[in-house]
C-alpha cells in the first residue's frame, strides 16, 4: 500500500513537471520617493508591482467627494449630476457588468455539469437472412461530469477573471475621477469667463467715461480731435470684447451640459472667482496616497490577471482528470418506456494528457509571459506618470501663487499710476496718451490676475485628479 502511494506521488510530481516552461519576469526598475520635491526633500525606495509602497509622514485620509472642498454648492450639484448621467461613466459601469459575467462563467467551469437527453430512434435494418425489419428504441439519460482541478488550471483561470473584473472596477473609478475633474475644471473656467465678462463691462464703462471727457476737452478746445478719436477707438475695442466673452460663456455652458448628458442650456452659478480658492496641501503629504489612484489599481490588477492567465496557459500540457456518471432508462416499446423501462447506468473516470501538440502550448505560454511583462512595464509607467502629474500640479500651485503675489503688487502700482495720470490729464498737465497707457497697463494686470486665478484653481483640480481624490489631515 505504501509502495502504491509512493508511486502515485512520484507520478504526480512527474506529471506536474510536464507543464510548459515559464520565463521569469524582468526586475522592477520602479523607485517611488517618500515625499515630493515640490514640498520637501525626499528619499527613494524600490517598490514591488503590488502597489505603491506606503510611507510615513502626515496622515492623509481619503476624501471621495473632493469637489466639496471648494465650498460651492453649485459646483457640487453639477459634479453629482455629471457622475449620474455621463455617458463615459455609464459605459464603464456596463463593462464592469460584462466582466462580472465573465467571472461567473470562469467559476462555472469549476462546478459539476448535469445534462439530460431523450432520444427516440426508429431503425430499419436487414436480418441475417436478408429480410428487412424495423426496430424502435426509446432512451432517456442523465449525464453528470466533473473535472478534478488537480493542478489548479481552472482556479488560475478564475483568478485571472477575478483580477480582470477588479481592473474594470478600477477603470470605472478612473472614468468617474476623470469626468468629475472635467466637470470641476469646466465650471471653474466658466466662473473665470464670468469674471472676465464682468471686467470687460467695467472696462467699457471706464472707457466711456474717458471718451466723454476727451470729447468735452476737444469741444472746449483744450485738446485736439486726435485724442478724442483715440478715446473713441479704445471704447470700441473694449466693447468688442463683451460679445466675444458672451459667446465663450455660452460654449462653455453647452460643453458642461453635454458632459452631464443633457441638452444645451444654462449652468447654475455659485461662488464668484474671487470667492473660490484652492484647498491647502498638508505638509509632508506622503506618496502612499497614490495607492488611491484608480489607474494604478487597474494596472496592478492587470499584472495579477496576466500572472494568473500565464499559469493557466502553462498548465494546459498537464493531464486532465474527469469523472463521469450516466443513468437512464431504455425500452423498445414506448408503453414500456413509460411504465416498465430498463434501468441502465454507467460510472467512469478519464485521464487525458496531450502527447504531441507541435509546441502550440509552449508558444501560447511564451505569448502569455510576454503579456505579463508588458503589464509589469505598463504598471511601472503608470506610477511614473502619476508621480510626474503630482509633481507638476504641486509646482504649478506653488509658482502660480508666487505669480499672483507679484501681480497684486503690479496691479497696485498700475492703479496708482492711472490715478495720477487721470488727474494730470483733467488738469491739463498731460496728454490723453498718458492716461490711455495707464488704463492699458491696469487692464492687462487685471486680465492677468483673472487668468492666474483660473489657472490656480485648475491646477488644484489637476492635483486632486493626480492624487486620485481629495485628502484631509488626521
Amino acid at each position: 500500500m505504501k509502495r502504491t502511494a509512493a508511486c502515485a506521488a512520484a507520478a504526480t510530481l512527474a506529471l506536474a513537471g510536464c507543464a510548459a516552461r515559464i520565463t521569469p519576469p524582468p526586475e522592477s526598475q520602479l523607485v517611488v520617493p517618500e515625499g515630493w520635491r515640490s514640498i520637501d526633500a525626499t528619499t527613494a525606495e524600490p517598490v514591488s508591482h503590488h502597489g505603491v509602497r506606503p510611507h510615513g509622514g502626515t496622515q492623509a485620509l481619503p476624501e471621495q467627494k473632493w469637489w466639496d472642498a471648494y465650498g460651492d454648492q453649485a459646483l457640487s450639484d453639477l459634479v453629482a449630476r455629471v457622475l449620474e448621467h455621463n455617458t463615459d461613466v455609464r459605459l464603464a459601469q456596463l463593462r464592469v457588468a460584462e466582466f462580472r459575467a465573465r467571472l461567473a462563467a470562469a467559476d462555472a467551469n469549476r462546478s459539476p455539469t448535469l445534462s439530460a437527453t431523450l432520444t427516440p430512434v426508429r431503425t430499419r435494418t436487414l436480418a441475417y437472412n436478408g429480410v428487412p425489419y424495423t426496430t424502435n428504441l426509446f432512451a432517456g439519460e442523465f449525464q453528470a461530469a466533473y473535472e478534478v482541478d488537480l493542478w489548479g488550471r481552472l482556479a488560475h483561470a478564475s483568478e485571472a477573471a477575478a483580477q480582470s473584473l477588479a481592473a474594470e472596477r478600477a477603470n470605472a473609478g478612473a472614468a468617474q475621477l476623470s469626468v468629475a475633474a472635467l466637470a470641476a475644471n469646466g465650471y471653474l473656467q466658466l466662473r473665470g469667463l464670468d469674471a472676465a465678462l464682468e471686467l470687460a463691462r467695467a472696462t467699457v464703462d471706464l472707457r466711456e467715461q474717458s471718451r466723454r471727457l476727451a470729447q468735452q476737452q476737444f469741444e472746449t478746445g483744450y485738446t485736439s480731435r486726435l485724442e478724442w478719436l483715440q478715446a473713441q477707438a479704445e471704447y470700441e475695442a473694449a466693447a468688442e470684447q463683451v460679445p466675444q466673452l458672451q459667446r465663450q460663456i455660452s460654449d462653455q455652458e453647452n460643453a458642461l451640459s453635454l458632459l452631464a448628458g443633457s441638452t444645451p442650456g444654462p449652468v447654475a452659478r455659485g461662488k464668484t472667482l474671487d470667492e473660490l480658492s484652492p484647498p491647502s496641501i498638508p505638509v509632508g503629504l506622503p506618496s502612499s496616497v497614490l495607492q488611491r489612484r484608480p489607474d494604478i489599481a487597474r494596472a496592478a490588477h492587470n499584472v495579477a490577471a496576466a500572472k494568473a492567465g500565464l499559469q493557466a496557459t502553462s498548465e494546459q500540457l498537464l493531464p486532465s482528470f474527469r469523472l463521469t456518471a450516466t443513468a437512464g432508462i431504455q425500452s423498445t416499446d414506448f408503453s414500456n418506456f413509460l411504465h416498465d423501462p430498463t434501468y441502465l447506468w454507467r460510472v467512469g473516470a478519464g485521464l487525458a494528457a496531450p502527447l504531441w501538440e507541435g509546441g502550440r502550448v509552449q508558444a501560447q505560454t511564451d505569448a502569455a509571459a510576454a503579456q505579463r511583462d508588458q503589464s509589469l512595464l505598463a504598471y511601472e509607467q503608470t506610477v511614473r506618470n502619476a508621480l510626474v502629474e503630482v509633481e507638476n500640479s504641486l509646482t504649478a500651485l506653488q509658482r502660480l501663487r508666487e505669480q499672483l503675489d507679484k501681480n497684486d503688487a503690479r496691479r497696485a502700482t498700475a492703479a496708482e499710476t492711472l490715478r495720477i495720470a487721470r488727474n494730470r490729464y483733467r488738469n491739463g498737465y498731460a496728454s490723453y496718451l498718458e492716461e490711455l497707457d495707464a488704463q492699458r497697463t491696469l487692464f492687462n494686470a487685471d486680465v492677468t490676475r483673472l487668468q492666474l486665478r483660473s489657472r490656480l484653481l485648475g491646477a488644484s483640480v489637476d492635483l486632486y485628479r493626480a492624487l486620485g481624490g481629495g485628502w484631509k489631515e488626521d
